[in-house]
């Protein structure tokens, strides 16, 4: 049976898995995702993705059947990309830019068949609509942490699912991990989703 190991210390992309029937083996790939800052933001999702699944891959402890998934997600605001924010006054900044506009939420997957050395990888693209929230909304959310964690210095599936009108595409996407697209992903590598179910 083949394992999926998911290089990220993300609690939502291990939480959507799970939710989906696959319990990976986390390994944090410990990748310095301010290395390739300057990167058009789709671009710059796909090779952190491609960074965290390489810096896993030739650990000891990743089994020699198991497909290495590699994610980062980075949302385009007019061009920029948005990693997670520096600190809390950025997460207030880029809530004053976000509120009441839309920007793209992408996230890169590269995953790694370590029985065959194939990769696959691909980025998928979500459009997110933010509402159009006060300051006392945006320093609340702040205040609580959560938006310090996370790329664009938002969540669908936490505190933030209230400041986020609609989306248009995958959901699990904004989540951090679009489900449909990894799933092509393991069949490109000769793979079936279903074999990642856990018994």
């Amino acid at each position: 049976m083949t394992s999926l190991v998911l290089a990220s210390q993300s609690p939502a992309r291990l939480a959507t898995l799970r939710a989906a029937g696959v319990d990976p083996l986390v390994i944090v790939s410990g990748v310095d995702e301010s290395q390739l800052a300057g990167l058009p933001p789709a671009e710059l999702a796909l090779q952190l993705a491609e960074l965290k699944c390489a810096a896993v891959v030739g650990r000891d402890e990743v089994p020699a059947d198991a497909l290495v998934l590699g994610c980062d997600s980075v949302l385009d605001l007019d061009g920029e990309a948005l990693g997670k924010p520096d600190d809390a006054a950025d997460a207030v900044r880029r809530w004053q830019a976000m509120r009441g506009r839309t920007g793209v939420l992408s996230t890169g997957h590269c995953l790694h068949d370590t029985a065959t050395g194939r990769v696959a990888a691909a980025t998928a693209s979500t459009i997110v609509h933010f509402a159009d929230v006060s300051d006392d909304e945006i320093a609340a959310y702040v205040a609580t942490g959560e938006p310090l964690w996370v790329a664009g210095a938002f969540t669908v599936d936490g505190l933030g699912g209230a400041f986020v009108t609609g989306i248009e595409g995958d959901h699990h996407n904004v989540v951090g991990v679009s489900l449909p697209l990894l799933r092509e992903l393991v069949a490109e590598l000769g793979h079936s989703w279903t074999e990642l179910w856990r018994p």
